[in-house]
């Protein structure tokens, strides 16, 4: 895909998103919105997946330590191809597979049940040693949020992977500066992010979350890193493309009602409509 389509892919994962968290009247609509350029450049361009056999051995792995902002990877998992994308309407709902965090057993394309922050990068670097001791090709990218980082199981990891040289992990951090309580810095400050993971032995590159090109560069620089793992921190808006949820902590997990629904999504059409005319 090339920059433009990427970015009217990312639109309609963000139409997505707002669809399945107003229908289920709950979910975390800032983070996933933050993190849906990330997740199509992940889905679209990145990994090496088939969403026709979803559990193929040779697949890249991604795993969303995050697990909340679990409408973000829906719509995209959705618009992929794993499953139809009318089933986003279901989120949360009693029956329904797509449940307000991510599920294994029971979602196509989910590597991980994931939800309690902090370990699902523990089970990313496990992912990425196994496929060094079996001689696997796959590939591991792990996202996580920039308020998850302030789990200390997140600096235990991030530690043996450095001490193992696992140049076949990359970890995402989406640096969009808010989490449940308020601005990261004032609840418990993870800055400098790119310094504490350099001082874990990452090759670390900072990027502009919202940036296709940049992230092409990201990706393309991790792949051809030796004996290092790599840290992309991504600088993001929280709520990206709503006009009311952008920089605002109180939608990390707050759904739109009726009438800020209608207003979110003329929003990303009249997003949508302006990259039609590039």
């Amino acid at each position: 895909m090339n920059k433009l389509e990427l970015q009217k892919t990312a639109n309609e994962v963000r139409k997505g998103i707002i669809t399945a968290v107003h229908s289920a009247k709950s979910g975390h609509p800032g983070g996933s919105l933050s993190a849906a350029d990330i997740f199509t450049y992940l889905y679209f361009e990145e990994m090496n997946i088939d969403p026709k056999n979803p559990d193929k051995e040779d697949r890249d792995r991604f795993v969303l330590s995050k697990g909340h902002v679990a409408p973000g990877l829906y719509a995209t998992l959705a618009h992929r191809g794993f499953f139809p994308v009318e089933d986003l309407k279901t989120l949360r709902h009693v029956g329904s597979y797509l449940q307000g965090h991510p599920d294994k057993k029971h979602i196509p394309g989910v590597d991980m049940s994931s939800g309690s922050l902090g370990q699902g990068i523990s089970t990313a670097v496990g992912m990425a040693l196994s496929a060094k001791l079996s001689n696997d090709s796959y590939r591991t990218y792990t996202l996580l949020g920039d308020g998850e980082i302030q789990e200390g199981q997140v600096w235990e990891a991030a530690m043996f992977a450095g001490a193992r040289k696992l140049d076949n992990l990359v970890v995402i951090v989406d640096n969009n500066g808010l989490q449940i309580d308020g601005a990261i810095e004032d609840v418990c400050s993870p800055y400098p992010i790119d310094k504490k993971f350099e001082a874990f032995n990452f090759n670390v590159i900072n990027v502009d979350a919202h940036d296709f090109e940049q992230l092409d560069a990201a990706f393309k620089a991790a792949k051809e890193c030796k004996g290092m793992p790599t840290a992309i921190i991504a600088k993001s808006v929280k709520g990206k493309g709503v006009s009311f949820m952008e920089n605002q902590a109180s939608w990390h997990g707050s759904a739109p009602n009726d009438e800020q629904y209608e207003t979110a999504m003329a929003d990303l059409e009249r997003i949508g409509e302006a990259l039609c005319q590039k």
